[in-house]
């Protein structure tokens, strides 16, 4: 068989030039299929998605993935790990990937967006009423933190706290499950914060706060260790002391986390240095929160040592038990949450 100058036998040429041209004019399956359902796919897509990442790579896939990626059905579904941005990795087309989503009607791209306006980027105005987008939504964490703005004045002076406005935001959140609200709600009946004091209630309220955690953390166990049922879900030593309280690191608002994405991305801002808090102001104690102070002597301490601040009696009581009680000069003799004060 003889071949042309390339090396490249007339035959091979052109049954390659045939098998081409029959591929150029097979339809595009893909092509063919409705915008309605591409559409739909994106958006189980957005929803579940474990990371911002592989999300953006899915849409790179393709010209039409990427047109349809940012379609409003699918950006009102984003969910929080694709929204979980971290500090290092801010920049302006993140803020517009957010502002897309908050546009979108996305009620948890409102409440991150809402978080670092105002307490990152001090734009309070903005994120309060971005947050406020979210509460009007029964958003449980946008509720419960704009009592928390209530309760300490955020943003302004000693006198702008409303503690009636505290109590009943944290009451909506708690209603709706939030094992925060349930728990400052709890210490706001225990202490007559806000409202009239009622002993027997607060302590109802917090013992649901306790019972809904423990259930979260058993649940998380329990997805952990599917295949050790015979062994009694394979509990261990260390697991045990989490269960009880005594020792877990990782019970918080989201157990077995930590906690709310939008709090990591705060402490990460701020212990970074890439937001000035101002002289003399702290962040939140509780590791698991990253609210800064907004003024001086905004938040709570401990009346024993003076050492460690609080934005909220629910972060005082939970650090408490996790952390503060071992390291407190008052020792383990004291009840959980009898080191509450205001400066």
């Amino acid at each position: 068989m003889e071949e042309n100058s390339r090396g490249i036998s007339p035959r091979r040429s052109k049954r390659s030039t045939v098998h081409k041209i029959a591929a150029a004019n097979e339809p595009n399956l893909f092509d063919a299929l409705p915008d309605d359902l591409v559409v739909s796919v994106l958006c189980k897509l957005s929803s579940s998605a474990a990371s911002s990442s592989d999300f953006i790579n899915a849409l790179l896939t393709c010209k039409r993935f990427k047109r349809l990626g940012f379609h409003q059905l699918v950006l009102s579904n984003v969910g929080s790990k694709v929204l979980a941005v971290k500090a290092k990795n801010w920049s302006d087309s993140v803020h517009r990937f957010l502002i897309h989503c908050v546009n979108a009607g996305n009620v948890e791209a409102c409440y991150t967006l809402g978080m670092i306006r105002f307490y990152s980027l001090q734009n309070r105005g903005s994120g309060m009423s971005l947050m406020a987008k979210a509460a009007v939504k029964s958003y449980a964490p946008a509720l419960y933190s704009l009592a928390v703005i209530q309760f300490n004045g955020s943003g302004g002076s000693r006198t702008d706290k409303d503690l009636q406005a505290g109590v009943a935001l944290c009451a909506r959140a708690a209603f709706l499950g939030h094992v925060d609200a349930l728990r400052e709600l709890g210490h706001c009946f225990q202490d007559g914060y806000g409202i009239r004091q009622n002993i027997t209630a607060g302590r109802r309220l917090l013992m649901q706060a306790n019972t809904r955690e423990l259930a979260s953390l058993l649940k998380s166990l329990v997805k952990q260790q599917p295949n050790h049922h015979h062994h009694h879900l394979g509990l261990n030593y260390e697991q045990f002391n989490c269960i009880s309280g005594s020792g877990c690191s990782s019970m918080s608002n989201e157990p077995a986390s930590e906690g709310h994405p939008v709090n990591v991305f705060l402490k990460e801002w701020f212990e970074l240095g890439l937001g000035e808090m101002g002289e003399g102001l702290r962040l939140c104690s509780h590791k698991g929160c990253g609210r800064p102070e907004t003024r001086a002597h905004e938040f709570r301490r401990c009346s024993a040592c003076g050492t460690v601040h609080y934005c909220s009696r629910g972060c005082q009581a939970l650090d408490w038990k996790l952390r503060h009680k071992l390291e407190c000069v008052r020792g383990a003799g004291v009840r959980e949450g009898d080191d509450r004060d205001a400066v």
